[in-house]
């Protein structure tokens, strides 16, 4: 099996605490380059990693024998470097949110299938053991008609996870485009319809009232409905002080499952004659101490690439996951619930 040769566009923290660990436990990788517009930043992981270390990401894109890159920069450049990598005949895997807009995706798309070159959107949840086993569970029908769910994921805020800190991009409304919605509501959007299937209808209250000086939102509920009927709640936030909450609850007509809801088990099956069935799995990534296990992200690029297969989460996968999101928005702005497109 050949080696892999890739270029990881942005040294923040998850490039850092992700991308990189994980290309360098990958026995296939080689990791060739590194790029930050902070030069001290990128010769440190180079340094690290035995890579070349730069500052214009363009110059990355020059070097032939790459043959990946990963784009881990802030959203409003996840669009523009991720095409200009795939017009260089790199194969690409971007952090979440894929793009800012509906046709900024689109564009990513095309730049893919032109180039014929891999496109996958950086969404860890499908991965995650008690998501993956309950999808197995709902598929089975042992829950019966699914009826409802809540979904939530929460913790502080970017502040201790991300490099810069409280002056990070993710505070900035140019850079970042939107806030926790974007952060994590998306990660929850994509993981939703990978269990329950498609959306048709959002509805959402989004505000600014956790944190200062930013017009980003912080805190959002969001109302969904699937094609087949099934209503849930989608929150997101970057207000929990104490801690953070990445749990799903779906209820059924059989019996409910709660996903990463207790601390001791992954995924606990409660029936309706009583039955329970405690699962302890491979626990969530979380950016606490501790929580950088293996998302699973990278080697399943790595495998797509190797063998020539679609991704899990290809662009056409991450632009549905962020229309719930934009249309959150727009629910917001208009005061309406918003009926998506399903046209890709």
């Amino acid at each position: 099996m050949s080696t892999l040769k890739v270029g990881v566009i942005g040294c923040g923290s998850i490039a850092k605490y992700r991308h990189l660990p994980e290309y360098h436990a990958n026995k296939q990788i080689e990791i060739v380059a590194v790029c930050d517009i902070v030069e001290e930043r990128a010769e440190k992981m180079a340094a690290q990693y035995g890579a070349k270390a730069f500052v214009d990401y363009k110059e990355v894109l020059k070097l032939k024998e790459i043959d990946a890159i990963s784009v881990c920069l802030p959203n409003y450049l996840h669009a523009p470097v991720s095409i200009d990598a795939l017009n260089a005949g790199k194969h690409v895997l971007c952090e979440k949110p894929m793009a800012t807009s509906k046709e900024e995706a689109e564009a990513m798309i095309q730049a893919a299938n032109i180039n014929e070159k891999t496109l996958m959107i950086a969404h860890n949840q499908r991965f995650v053991a008690s998501h993956q086993t309950a999808k197995q569970i709902i598929n089975s029908g042992k829950l019966g008609k699914i009826y409802s769910f809540k979904t939530t994921f929460g913790h502080p805020g970017p502040e201790a996870w991300s490099v810069d800190g409280a002056d990070s991009w993710f505070f900035n409304k140019k850079q970042a485009f939107i806030g926790a919605m974007g952060d994590l509501g998306v990660h929850k959007s994509d993981l939703m319809r990978y269990l329950l299937g498609e959306f048709t209808e959002v509805g959402a209250f989004i505000e600014t009232n956790a944190k200062k000086n930013t017009e980003v939102d912080d805190n959002a509920v969001c109302i969904l409905r699937t094609e087949s009927g099934i209503i849930g709640t989608l929150t997101a936030s970057w207000a929990y002080v104490s801690g953070g909450d990445n749990s799903t609850v779906i209820y059924g007509e059989n019996g409910t499952l709660r996903l990463e809801a207790d601390p001791e088990y992954s995924l606990i099956e409660e029936y309706r004659d009583g039955k329970v069935i405690h699962h302890k799995l491979d626990k969530i990534q979380t950016n606490e101490d501790g929580g950088q296990t293996n998302s699973h992200v990278i080697d399943h690029f790595v495998e797509s690439i190797s063998e020539n297969k679609e991704p899990l989460i290809t662009g056409e996968e991450g632009l549905k996951s962020l229309k719930i999101i934009l249309a959150a928005l727009e629910s917001q702005e208009t005061k309406k619930i918003i009926s998506l497109e399903q046209e890709v």
